[in-house]
């Protein structure tokens, strides 16, 4: 083997290994998040300085990695297949080949051999390693690329503008470096994150919280006022130790002239308690603290700073008419993140959707449809502006209900449960058979 042939087979090596280095180069930096190159430089890592500025600048070192292919992917054809054809030369020669024939094999076999070789390990391996290991990549290749960069910037700079040039006439901007995702595309990210096992159920529970919470308004997490226990600012102290042990609640809206219409303020029954123990008889009205009001369709995120601000636990809702409508507290804001929230007092609450038997579920008239069809991948229609199962039903029967009353719908029978007065309190859902 002459010295000409080892050179040229050692020029192949390096030309492969090129193109493998480009290919990896572009599909790392492509894959790499901008923030995870942010933490890794918070945590003082010098590569990753490097691989900022590469990220950064993406549409010039994606151009810089295509004319690094583009080079390398010439020069294995320039002297790529003539090394190898000259490998070939004295095998034919020994097997009494002729030079047409020998010339066509092996122009063919050096041609496979090297698209072989470009493909497999230049290309298709490197690019695999990109996308499985992008980080590790990233911080490993931003350097020379950087410098490559660097050194071939008049080039790239022509063929980039170039490039420039011709999209503007279609009206297409350069490629930056990803960094904002979309609410959906978030969710697609963490329920991906979820299902390879990188986290649990638990905290993909509280990120689709956190995108319902920024959706949800006063009213539809709100105790209603029907549901409201509240105190006479005229109540005498024996009335209102009746109403403490009867409801294990900490917090009291207080009312004047018997209206629910007509709230002055809550009472901290912790403030209270002191003075009830030891027999001090005191003016309810001394306890009294003001509540903040916000109206039925005021953002609960909007709801929750101004609770925070005033340091308020509770804040009254307001309906379209200045009537009160009902009464949201902190907890309620809470469990919209963090899921239902117990203590010692909740022993006696149910959830709002439980399984009693087989495909049979008990459903508070409170629910919300959007949660429902969220559970059970329903879609209610003609729901009349009505927010919960209980106003559904209402405006589905268009009548009183009564306990008993079936409606059909999404292959469910729902049935009222429970009633107080006009109030749906409980609806029974049951699969509906399939017919034959």
């Amino acid at each position: 083997m002459d010295i000409i042939t080892v050179t040229n087979l050692i020029i192949l090596v390096v030309l492969i290994g090129l193109t493998a280095f480009f290919v990896a180069s572009e599909f790392a930096v492509v894959k790499i998040r901008m923030s995870r190159i942010d933490q890794l430089i918070a945590e003082g890592n010098r590569k990753a300085v490097t691989a900022k500025k590469v990220a950064s600048d993406l549409d010039y070192y994606l151009s810089a990695c295509q004319l690094g292919i583009t080079v390398t992917a010439l020069g294995l054809g320039a002297i790529g297949k003539p090394a190898v054809e000259r490998l070939l030369y004295p095998i034919f020669d020994l097997l009494n080949v002729s030079d047409a024939a020998a010339s066509v094999a092996s122009y063919a076999i050096a041609f496979i051999l090297v698209t072989f070789l470009h493909v497999v390990v230049g290309e298709m391996a490197p690019k695999t390693l990109a996308i499985q290991f992008a980080e590790k990549m990233t911080l490993l290749l931003s350097a020379p690329l950087y410098w490559f960069g660097k050194i071939m910037y008049p080039f790239i700079w022509a063929l980039n503008g170039a490039s420039r040039v011709l999209l503007r006439r279609f009206g297409i901007k350069p490629a930056g470096h990803e960094e904002h995702y979309s609410e959906e595309e978030l969710r697609i990210i963490m329920t991906q994150s979820y299902e390879g096992g990188e986290i649990n159920q638990t905290k993909l529970a509280y990120m689709e919280n956190v995108f319902a919470f920024d959706e949800r308004v006063a009213k539809d997490i709100m105790v209603p006022r029907t549901e409201l226990v509240t105190l006479d600012k005229d109540m005498k102290y024996e009335e209102i130790v009746s109403i403490l042990d009867e409801n294990n609640y900490t917090r009291y809206p207080v009312i004047e002239e018997g209206s629910k219409d007509r709230i002055i303020g809550v009472v901290n029954v912790k403030k209270m308690l002191p003075h009830i123990v030891c027999g001090r008889h005191r003016n309810l009205e001394e306890f009294v603290r003001t509540i903040p009001y916000i109206f039925e369709a005021t953002p609960i995120k909007e709801a929750m700073l101004k609770m925070q601000q005033e340091q308020v636990h509770m804040a009254l809702v307001i309906d379209e008419y200045g009537g009160t409508a009902g009464i949201l507290t902190m907890e309620d804001i809470l469990e919209e993140i963090v899921g239902e929230i117990r203590d010692e007092f909740d022993a006696d609450e149910v959830a709002d959707i439980r399984k009693i038997v087989g495909d049979q579920y008990l459903i508070n008239g409170r629910v919300l449809l959007e949660d429902l069809e969220r559970q059970f991948g329903m879609i209610f229609q003609d729901t009349g502006g009505m927010d919960t199962i209980a106003g559904w039903i209402q405006y589905q029967r268009g009548t009183t209900v009564q306990n008993g009353d079936e409606i059909e719908f999404g292959g469910y029978v729902w049935t009222v449960a429970e009633t107080d007065q006009l109030q749906i309190k409980q609806v029974r859902l049951k699969q509906m058979e399939p017919t034959i």
